[in-house]
Formats: C-alpha cells, sequence, structure tokens
C-alpha cells in the first residue's frame, strides 16, 4: 500500500514535457507512477475549480493508499527548488519565527538553497566564531549562530524541526570574515591557503557551491583574483560559483565581464544571482547583459541565472552607504555614523559616487527606499527613508544606530520590461531571494511562484506553464546538482506540489507581504503532506540536503 496517492491529476514533471494524465504516488518517500484513474466526478480535467477547493486526505478513498487526495482539475508538479534564499537560520530561531519559515512552504518550495550573496553560516577559524556572530552581515537581527563548518551547521538544522528540505552555498564574504576580518584589505597568500582550504572542507562536506555577493562587505574587500582562487577550488568539486554581481547598476555589464572571467580562469560553472539592471541609468541594459549570457553559452561557458518576478529588491540598509563606511563591520559602521563628519562623508560620497560602488541611492533615491524590518521601530516599516523628516542621510544613520546595524530595506529600482526579459530567457530559473525577517519583508518570500505561474504565464503568456515549472524544478536541481529532485518520475523523491492552474496567484503584497496564495492545493515532502487547502499540517519531513 502506498503512503500517499495523488489521483486524477494532470502531470506537469519538471523535463518542460508536456502536460499529461497521471495519478503520483509515494511510498517511503520516493515516487511511484501509476497509470491515470478516471476525475473523480465534479472537476474534470482542466475545469475551473471554485476558489478555496483544497483536496484533502479521504477526499476519494482508495484501497492502494493510506491517504489519497483528489487532483481532478489540478495539476501536479515537482515540489519547486528556490535557488535563491536567506533562509539559513529562519527554522533555528523558534516559535516567532514560524511564520516566515512557513511562507516559502505554504508557495510550495519543497527545497531552499541558502548561503547566498556571500552570506552563509559557516565556515570560520575557531578564534573568529564571536567576532563573526557579532558582526556577520545575516538576514536576521540580534545574536545568528556562525558555525566552524558545515558539519556544524547541518547538526543544527537536524535539531530543528523543518517542513521543507534546505541545502546550502559557502559564501566568500562569511569565508572572508571568517578568517581575514573585516578590513578593507586583500588577503595574504596565507589566509587565501585558509580561505581555500576550509572551502574544499565545506564543499566535501555537502556545501552546495561558492557564492559571493560583492556589492557587501567584506566581500567587495576581496579582488578578481581572490575570488578565482576561491572559484577554483569549487570547481574540482564540480559545484557551481554562484554571485551577487560587483554591481547591477550602471557598471552592470563591466561587472558581468567579470563573473565571466571568474568562471572562464577558474573553469567552473556560473550562476548569475537575481539577475537585474537596476537604477535608471541601467534600464534596459537587459537587452545587452542577456545576449552577451547566451553568447557566453553559445561558446562553451556553462552559464544560467536566477530572476524573481518583482520590480522591487530588497536588502540591508546599511548597504546603502559606501564601502569605507562598513570597514571593520558592524561596530566600526556604527562609530562612524556617530561622527557628523564621517555622515557628511557618505553625504558626499551618495551625491557624488564612489569609483567601483554600486550607488543605489544615487542611482535612484531615498524616495525609492523604504524600510521592510526595524524591529525597535516597526511603526516605520512600510515608510520611506525621505519621508522620515530632516535630512535623509540624517534619519537612515540615526535608525541604523537605534537598531544596531540591523535595518532591511525594499529598493524600487526596477522596470518591468527588463523583468520579463530575464523570466523569459531559456537560461533563467526562479528565486525568490527571500529574507525572512520580522515586520513587512519583500512579499517574494511568500508569492514568487505563484506569481511566476499566474500572472506571467497564465495571465501574460510570458510563457508555457511547462515551461514555468521547469525553472522552478528540473533546471534547478541541475545546477545544484540535486540528483532525483525537480522531476517527477518512478524512484525520484517525493516532493510534490499540487495546484489549480486556472486559480494559482500570488497574493502576498508588499503592506501585507506573508499572504499565502490562492489556487496552491497541497504540497508534499518526502512523501508525507506538509500544506493541504493553504495551511501547514505540521508535519516536519524536510532536512539538510547535499549534491
Amino acid at each position: 500500500m502506498l503512503d500517499l496517492l495523488i489521483t486524477g491529476a494532470r502531470l506537469a514533471d519538471g523535463t518542460g514535457a508536456p502536460l499529461r494524465p497521471a495519478d503520483v504516488g509515494a511510498l517511503d518517500g520516493r515516487v511511484v507512477l501509476l497509470p491515470p484513474s478516471t476525475p473523480s466526478q465534479g472537476y474534470g480535467a482542466g475545469s475551473h475549480s471554485p476558489q478555496g477547493y483544497a483536496p484533502g486526505a479521504g477526499s476519494r478513498p482508495d484501497p492502494r493508499a493510506r491517504v489519497v487526495l483528489d487532483g481532478a482539475g489540478m495539476v501536479v508538479a515537482p515540489g519547486f527548488i528556490d535557488v535563491h534564499t536567506h533562509s539559513d537560520a529562519a527554522s533555528l530561531f523558534g516559535p516567532e519565527f514560524a511564520e516566515l519559515a512557513a511562507a516559502p512552504v505554504r508557495m510550495g518550495v519543497t527545497t531552499e538553497i541558502c548561503g547566498n550573496c556571500g552570506s552563509s553560516l559557516f565556515p570560520a577559524l575557531p578564534e573568529r566564531l564571536e567576532e563573526l556572530s557579532r558582526s556577520s552581515r545575516t538576514s536576521f537581527g540580534g545574536r545568528v549562530p556562525i558555525f566552524r563548518d558545515f558539519a556544524g551547521f547541518a547538526e543544527a538544522h537536524a535539531l530543528a524541526p523543518r517542513a521543507n528540505h534546505l541545502a546550502s552555498l559557502v559564501g566568500h564574504g562569511t569565508l572572508r570574515a571568517g578568517v581575514v576580518g573585516y578590513e578593507d584589505r586583500a588577503a595574504s597568500p596565507y589566509e587565501l591557503d585558509v580561505m581555500c582550504g576550509l572551502l574544499g572542507d565545506a564543499l566535501a562536506a555537502g556545501a552546495a557551491g561558492l557564492s559571493t555577493g560583492l556589492i557587501y562587505t567584506p566581500g567587495t574587500y576581496g579582488g578578481t583574483d581572490e575570488v578565482v582562487a576561491l572559484a577554483s577550488v569549487a570547481a574540482r568539486y564540480g559545484r557551481p560559483y554562484v554571485t551577487h554581481l560587483r554591481d547591477e547598476m550602471a557598471r552592470v555589464e563591466e561587472a558581468l565581464e567579470e563573473a565571466a572571467e571568474i568562471a572562464r580562469r577558474s573553469g567552473t560553472a556560473l550562476h548569475v544571482s537575481h539577475h537585474k539592471t537596476a537604477g535608471r541609468h541601467a534600464w534596459g541594459r537587459t537587452e545587452r547583459t542577456l545576449a552577451r549570457l547566451a553568447e557566453l553559452r553559445a561558446g562553451g561557458m556553462d552559464v544560467t541565472c536566477d530572476v524573481y518576478p518583482y520590480t522591487a529588491g530588497s536588502t540591508s540598509l546599511s548597504a546603502m552607504l559606501p564601502p569605507w563606511a562598513n570597514d571593520g563591520g558592524t561596530p566600526a559602521l556604527l562609530e562612524r555614523l556617530r561622527d557628523p563628519a564621517q555622515r557628511d562623508r557618505m553625504r558626499h560620497a551618495i551625491a557624488e559616487g564612489v569609483p567601483g560602488w554600486e550607488n543605489t541611492v544615487g542611482n535612484g533615491g531615498w524616495d525609492l527606499i523604504s524600510v521592510a524590518s526595524a524591529v525597535g521601530h516597526r511603526e516605520l516599516e512600510g515608510r520611506t527613508i525621505a519621508s522620515l523628516g530632516g535630512d535623509p542621510v540624517d534619519a537612515a544613520a540615526e535608525l541604523l544606530l537605534a537598531e544596531g546595524g540591523q535595518v532591511t530595506i525594499i529598493s524600487h529600482s526596477m522596470r518591468e520590461d527588463d523583468v520579463r526579459r530575464v523570466l523569459a530567457a531559456e537560461f533563467t530559473m526562479i528565486g525568490s531571494d527571500g529574507v525572512p525577517k520580522p515586520g513587512r519583508p519583500h512579499p517574494r518570500i511568500a508569492g514568487t511562484f505563484p506569481r511566476v505561474l499566474g500572472h506571467y504565464a497564465r495571465e501574460e503568456g510570458l510563457l508555457s506553464l511547462e515551461a514555468a515549472v521547469h525553472k522552478m524544478t528540473g533546471m534547478a536541481a541541475g545546477r545544484f546538482g540535486l540528483a532525483g529532485r525537480g522531476v517527477v518520475r518512478d524512484g525520484a523523491h517525493a516532493d510534490l506540489v499540487m495546484f489549480d492552474p486556472a486559480v494559482i496567484a500570488d497574493a502576498a503584497t508588499y503592506a501585507d507581504p506573508l499572504l499565502p496564495p490562492r489556487g496552491l492545493a497541497a504540497v508534499v515532502v518526502a512523501g508525507r503532506p506538509v500544506v493541504t487547502g493553504g495551511e501547514p499540517t505540521g508535519a516536519t519531513p524536510g532536512g539538510i540536503v547535499t549534491p
């Protein structure tokens, strides 16, 4: 007898192949495909089921399985793989983060890849763990656990129940902070050797690749040669180099060339994170950057990218300041913010620019930057920095000081035509870039995948349902070496999502960012339902997964 059976649905198997009828079962956490049964009475394949209809256990009694979900009118697909998240610690913080940790699962994500943008929770030299825990740029406020190695990271997550799976990249910024510290200087040959050794150990233990965040300190202090040396280690393990480019604004093309050089010299596969051309000086440049990526692929380079389906980004407020302001980490930043002369330097740098710096405010303005999370000043969440009164640099400085440097913002910096171009590119997969912090996080944490399926596939016709599912599943699993995931076939991992293709849509907004999607009927992880009818079941079969 099967543990679970979904009957009467159409299957999007994750390969991009056309939909076909199939019954999908699960036994001992693995998929069992069966011939299609007759659709249950009331909702034929392709019909519109009423909003709020949720298949559930026992809705079609069947002697073949212990739990039966009625999939009539639904599509069954592999569970979505979110290739870009910052959920490294979401399940480690206890009940107060439960709603944030549940948001990705409620939109169908069965595997999250964290450790992005150069920031992971490991590794570090033992003598630097305390400093790193105090100063690390993370997705969470307060004190964050930093682990000596991948094994410590995996052990901590094994003790913290979670509904979906988690894989992690190794963050270059964390490596650098854990060996060199937060100083603006080149790593010594010895320090670089130590960084390469820690990276190799983490990859051997199961980390999924190397990531950089070359606009964030201390990653921004590392030069091209340093990253090439580290990417060469990733290449030896067959893992990708995943990069938040050094500039996604006025110098995005130059930054893309640096990434291509790193891939070429190191021999590793290249993956460009949340590809965008942001700020008024870069709008429209996706026509050139996508053409360049296609050219690199045609020339034999293994290069892909991901995208989130929104025209606003989200990051830390401290990243709006010039790199030198963050030299030395968060404590040093806070000291500079207390000094009026240093604030004046920051004001001048934002107004005039700094060579090599992605100047988000200079490319847009403080009126396009709103507070997403400031746990001690919840009344400011949702307001723009420009609306806080007085000089905006002073307003930003005072807020950072009051919050100990831990403020997350949303930046409205992109244009819709650029987002559409990246989404439609054949080598693009989907990543939410979700930042699970309290307050008003970016709605992408709860809406990314349903938004692609509902708005861009069904309503706009930008891509087919099958192509959209492939970008969210099989393509993502292939890029990160997650064997047996991202596809629905006999013997694959039984991570599944079931949705109504006529209803599926995002509901999360900037004002109410955790609203669950519409039309998502069930999410299954390791053969167990973790969401039915849009609500978590309380099951926690997820864990750490490795290539």
